[in-house]
């Protein structure tokens, strides 16, 4: 069986999303343990990283505990770790699943499906209109209006396909939905209370705090 991280911190009595320093080393060690390969955990660890830089949290794989950790997996001189690895749909969608429920976190979990499905910056994930999202029979086409590889500024437009694990058209689709969201910035933050903020929102969510 394919161990995934937040089983592994849920073992441990820790939150995966974000994650501390000390949940990422025990997991990467467990991995160890468990006789992955360096590649594997390497991956993994990837994985770990872009899903706290897409949603804006503190990056536990910094922390020089993890390092050291990292450093000790790395002498066992298996295979190399591929040090840019895109995250793992396994990891993802166990990630997925641990996202707190509530409006925010219907968010989070289109932030994270359509940023792994796109591989999209965290820069353009923000910039992102709902006049830039258009459906289609294979999924969704969305359109990047600023990207760093668009050197003549035309925009490149990006398929994402329905997924059958991920799903991040049906995870976008409902979070607009449920924010009330028609035009304006797709992805905008939500207050404790529940409330959106940004243009046009559901009466329903415009609530004082």
């Amino acid at each position: 069986m394919r161990a995934c991280f937040s089983r592994g911190c849920a073992g441990y009595g820790f939150r995966s999303l974000p994650a501390t320093a000390q949940a990422v080393a025990a997991f990467l060690s467990h991995e160890a343990e468990t006789g992955r390969a360096t590649s594997t955990i390497g991956r993994r660890l990837a994985a770990i990283r872009y899903a706290h830089k897409l949603a804006g949290v503190d990056d536990p794989t910094e922390d020089e505990a993890v390092h050291a950790v990292m450093k000790g997996i790395r002498r066992r001189g298996d295979m190399a770790v591929t040090p840019k690895a895109a995250a793992t749909v396994d990891i993802l969608t166990a990630m997925l699943m641990n996202v707190p429920p509530g409006l925010a976190g219907k968010r989070d979990k289109a932030l994270l499906a359509l940023g792994f499905a796109g591989a999209f910056r965290r820069s353009e994930l923000v910039a992102l209109d709902v006049a830039d999202l258009r459906e289609d029979a294979e999924g969704l086409r969305v359109l990047v209006r600023r990207s760093k590889t668009d050197q003549e500024g035309k925009g490149v437009e990006k398929a994402i396909p329905f997924g059958r694990f991920v799903k991040p058209v049906a995870l976008v689709r409902d979070w607009l939905d449920s924010a009330g969201i028609t035009e304006g910035p797709v992805f905008r933050p939500v207050s404790r209370s529940g409330r959106v903020r940004g243009p046009n929102v559901g009466a329903a969510h415009n609530i004082p705090d």
